[in-house]
């Protein structure tokens, strides 16, 4: 007999429960710490073995012929010391959370980034809910129909977006969209006429719907229209492969096939047996497509005048920006870092059999 009292857990449980958490996190937070020393040694050492310098691409042939100007550049960028020392000034003020001063904008590197991440993150999020419905669905609705002529459609389709080069399907969208249809904007966050709302998150539709300017807010949805459908295809592409494999190999388990025999509703068994097993390795893949949209299209935000984290990186790289370039990197390895941290966690979530080591 049961008296309806419940029993108090033991000294310490709390504390069991959640260490595996606690270590998961330590032991990530001091990867991460490695890996970005190691990204800012890799990238300070490739930048400098590149033919050339950043005076050349910032100054005109003009100022490069002018010995003073020459002098001043160097000694207010820092460029008359030695490498080792100028690598030693960069990790002292990394340490203080100063990643340096862009010599292409002649802005703090972090102030760049808090401009360029949002608008990256307005196409990338949108991009990624996206892929993960229509790629979920679209490949389980493969693996239910293995073999059959809606199987063979789909493997086709994924096949050609997978071949599908960024900047030709963005180009071609452009064209058909813009050029021929006059449906969408030709490219760009607002159009020029168009007072852009207060600053808040720096992503334009959200500032626009939290300060009511809800003709801003479409006319940045419409620009956004574009480089989201691009984004969506060439993600789905990947996410169907992987979704229809996963889920092909789920369906041929003993346990599934059972769950058919006792007279199970479809929807049932694939909500309770299938999907749970099979999304554990999309769940990666969606990661690192994640990832990758946050780290930036170069192509696609080129090709779309989009202001993002892409576009900026490749003025960088252009310009031999190196605190620039630096500052990006180690914002795609925090990136990373915390999608495959996200990915791992959800594991758990997804599938309670596996722990947290």
């Amino acid at each position: 007999m049961t008296t309806g009292v419940s029993r108090p857990a033991p000294p310490g449980a709390g504390r069991r429960r959640h260490a595996p958490l606690t270590r998961l996190l330590l032991r990530r937070a001091m990867t991460t710490v490695i890996l970005l020393f190691g990204v800012t040694v890799l990238t300070f050492s490739l930048i400098q073995l590149v033919p050339g310098d950043s005076m050349t691409a910032s100054l005109s042939e003009t100022a490069l012929n002018d010995p003073a100007v020459v002098s001043a550049y160097r000694d207010k960028w820092g460029l008359d010391e030695p490498v080792t020392t100028q690598y030693a000034i960069y990790l002292g003020n990394l340490l203080q959370g100063d990643l340096g001063i862009s010599r292409q904008t002649s802005r703090p590197v972090l102030g760049d980034l808090m401009t360029y991440v949002p608008a990256t993150l307005e196409i990338a999020i949108p991009a990624m809910i996206l892929s993960v419905l229509l790629g979920t669905g679209i490949g389980l609705y493969a693996a239910l129909r293995h073999g059959r002529v809606g199987d063979q459609v789909v493997r086709v389709g994924s096949l050609l977006g997978l071949s599908t080069p960024p900047f030709w399907l963005a180009l071609v969208t452009l064209y058909v969209f813009f050029y021929v249809l006059g449906l969408a904007p030709s490219g760009g966050r607002l159009s020029s006429w168009i007072t852009p709302p207060p600053t808040r998150t720096g992503m334009l539709t959200v500032d626009a719907l939290l300060a009511g300017q809800w003709m801003t807010w479409w006319d940045a949805v419409q620009h956004l229209l574009l480089p989201v459908a691009v984004l969506t295809c060439l993600t789905v592409a990947t996410l169907v492969r992987f979704v229809r494999s996963a889920m092909l190999e789920v369906l041929d388990q003993d346990y599934v096939r059972a769950a058919r025999a006792k007279g199970l509703p479809t929807a049932t068994v694939l909500r309770r047996h299938v999907l749970r097993a099979g999304l554990v390795p999309v769940i990666t893949v969606s990661g690192l497509a994640f990832a990758s949209l946050l780290s930036g299209t170069v192509l696609v935000e080129q090709i779309f005048s989009w202001p993002g984290v892409g576009q900026y990186a490749f003025r960088a790289a252009s310009g031999l920006d190196l605190p620039a370039v630096l500052g990006v990197s180690l914002f795609v390895a925090v990136v990373y870092t915390l999608v495959n941290l996200m990915v791992d966690l959800l594991y758990g979530v997804i599938d309670p059999r596996i722990r947290l080591s």
